[in-house]
């Protein structure tokens, strides 16, 4: 006989205290029967009625929602927007913690990580346990950063309304506002328009340029709308059939502006979305891997050659950069961004393709910026292998970064330092710059 489905738990509430952060924007509790319930909208130390949103009897764990503050944390605060909270937008996760707070709660998820995944204490990874604001946005309890310059808009179908989805739901919650959107992104009043037949609607406001940029996501058989905003704005839309991103009308680009230089993205391309993200992580990498003249350098997931020509620019007429990237598009843009170096060359393919097709066997610096998932124990091992004096990881998810950092253990190096920055406030996402060397350099 087949086994009966399992209960279904969502909506069963229970009283619990809360434990600590966990990676992923939630908090850990148990339940009197010891069930683990991984909480949202809570804070460590508070006691609240968590009702589940997802799971079933006999699960590894629950997921819910924090619905009743028995308890409040001195931490908590009421979340500045009206769109936050249980059952509502899945934009932010920290909307009802001071800003202080919202950091440290992220640098006791990097320890966490670093220290099960990596076996690293913050002292052996050259960290100072800190997660550093973007300049500006040292903001008091209540106050917003405007610092998200891409968002995609999700549409509902039945009235064409333009929203943000649900945490982990296609469900849109309609919104007249986001808050932690860039002024040039709220300037355009996506909300307050119908988007008929769209699925998404994608808005962008250059960092460094006046270029803003709508990217429309079409139905299947939905037509595109004509798009009437309040500024002068670039339309594109993505083919249903290809993926492909078309122009519709205006430039297929948009022009950013980072360490000196103007960077064509084009297509929806990636970009930091935090206007000072680009010059931070910039900054940071240069600062760890101190290029000389003539040296020679691997940009590896290059995007638009951000890295690249911060290195060229640094590495003199003598240096050589290669950088890698898999986007056909941002590998264009990256090749127009560095037609001015003449000892740069950008190549296309996943990373751990190329790299040994190139027959390089040995280097001076690499800066990589993998997805989210992150390089692996493959590329690292190969990475490892071309005796680089420095290299410089940048890591927007602290678990991947962790992992990887086990693999460059493995392979001989040492995490020389580790900086952290808060480029995405109100959500659990940080990124990270770890600067690796030979492990002999550092006894």
């Amino acid at each position: 006989m087949p086994a009966e489905p399992k209960k279904s738990l969502v909506g069963e509430e229970y009283e619990v205290e809360i434990g600590p952060v966990a990676h992923g924007g939630h908090c850990i509790a148990r339940t009197s029967e010891g069930q683990v319930l991984f909480v949202r909208h809570a804070l460590p130390g508070e006691r609240v009625v968590a009702r589940v949103t997802e799971g079933e009897e006999g699960a590894r764990f629950l997921r819910a929602d924090a619905v009743r503050i028995l308890e409040a944390s001195k931490d908590r605060i009421e979340a500045p927007c009206p769109f936050a909270g249980p059952g509502r937008c899945g934009g932010c996760d920290w909307q009802h913690a001071k800003p202080g707070a919202q950091r440290r709660l992220k640098a006791e998820v990097i320890a966490e990580q670093l220290q099960r995944l990596a076996g690293l204490t913050a002292e052996e990874a050259g960290w100072d346990g800190t997660v550093v604001p973007a300049e500006g946005d040292k903001l008091p309890a209540g106050q917003v950063p405007q610092w998200r310059t891409r968002v995609q808009y999700a549409v509902d179908a039945s009235t064409g309304k333009a929203g943000l989805r649900k945490h982990r739901s296609h469900e849109v919650e309609p919104i007249d506002h986001c808050m932690i959107a860039a002024e040039g992104v709220s300037e355009l009043g996506i909300e307050k328009r119908d988007w008929p037949g769209m699925e998404t609607v994608e808005a962008i406001a250059a960092t460094g340029s006046q270029d803003r940029q709508v990217i429309l996501t079409p139905r299947p058989g939905g037509r595109l709308p004509l798009v009437e905003l309040d500024k002068p704005v670039s339309v594109l839309r993505v083919d249903e059939k290809s993926g492909g991103v078309h122009r519709v009308h205006g430039r297929p680009f948009v022009r950013e502006r980072a360490d000196g230089r103007t960077h064509r993205v084009g297509g929806g391309g990636f970009w930091q979305v935090h206007p000072k993200a680009a010059d931070t992580l910039v900054t940071a990498v240069m600062q760890g891997l101190l290029p000389r003249k003539g040296e020679t350098a691997l940009d590896l997931y290059c995007g638009v050659g951000l890295f690249a020509g911060a290195l060229a620019d640094r590495l003199g007429e003598k240096g050589a950069v290669l950088g890698i990237e898999s986007g056909k598009r941002a590998v264009e843009d990256a090749r127009h961004n560095l037609a001015d170096f003449p000892r740069v060359r950008i190549e296309q393919g996943k990373v751990e393709s190329v790299l040994p097709r190139t027959g390089i066997t040995e280097v001076d610096l690499i800066v990589l910026d993998p997805p989210r998932a992150g390089a692996g124990r493959n590329t690292v091992t190969h990475l490892t292998s071309l005796g680089a004096r420095r290299i410089a990881y940048v890591a927007c998810d602290p678990a991947a970064l962790a992992r990887d950092l086990g693999y460059f253990r493995e392979g001989g190096y040492r995490v020389r330092t580790l900086r952290a920055f808060d480029l995405f406030p109100m959500t659990h996402h940080v990124e990270c710059v770890a600067i690796l060397e030979p492990a002999e350099k550092g006894l």
